[in-house]
């Protein structure tokens, strides 16, 4: 028997991820502050009236990004503990190459998503979205202490944002050491 596929939804699916993906190169290039229906409508090549049709308002629109990331995120996160598991490691280098990444070749996008992040200390309803990410990722994690997990999450966090300030991201390499002392237990 063949599943019925509705295209309208589909169609529908699609057109709100080409959204949410201008929506984090508008805040890449130009900050939160530079996200409206229109910029974001330009930046996907749409007319105003879909994305207004999608996110009747901005914070739906901005809550739906930030959920984006997170799904993105864990997917990431997901594989890098796959890969760190099927090598008998602790994870050290995966999670050294994912910041290294992070904050080289994919240095806007994760600007865009501390941004929007950080957004949410000052707009309560995108908290809970702002937290799902961390949800997340205590979900996917083992971890029998959790005081030794927020740690190693905060250090992660102080990495991120201390990278996006530096002239040069910071190596795999340079990187590995930090994170292999958040990895030990304590």
């Amino acid at each position: 028997m063949r599943q019925h596929i509705d295209g309208r939804r589909a169609r529908g699916e699609k057109r709100r991820n080409e959204i949410i993906e201008a929506t984090l190169r508008v805040i890449e290039r130009d900050g939160v502050a530079g996200v409206t229906h229109r910029t974001v409508a330009k930046e996907a090549g749409i007319p105003t009236t879909s994305t207004t049709y999608h996110f009747a308002s901005l914070d739906d629109l901005l809550i739906a990004t930030l959920i984006s990331c997170a799904r993105d995120m864990a997917t990431e996160v997901y594989w890098m503990i796959d890969r760190a598991r099927s090598r008998g490691s602790r994870g050290a280098e995966e999670v050294a190459n994912l910041l290294a990444e992070a904050l080289g070749p994919r240095r806007g996008r994760t600007m865009a998503e501390y941004e929007l992040y950080l957004l949410a200390s000052r707009r309560p309803e995108l908290r809970p979205a702002a937290r799902r990410w961390l949800d997340v990722l205590t979900s996917m994690v083992r971890h029998d202490d959790e005081v030794a997990f927020r740690v190693f999450l905060a250090g992660i966090d102080g990495l991120l944002m201390q990278g996006l300030i530096d002239d040069e991201p910071p190596t795999a390499e340079e990187l590995r050491p930090v994170v292999d002392y958040l990895l030990k237990p304590r």
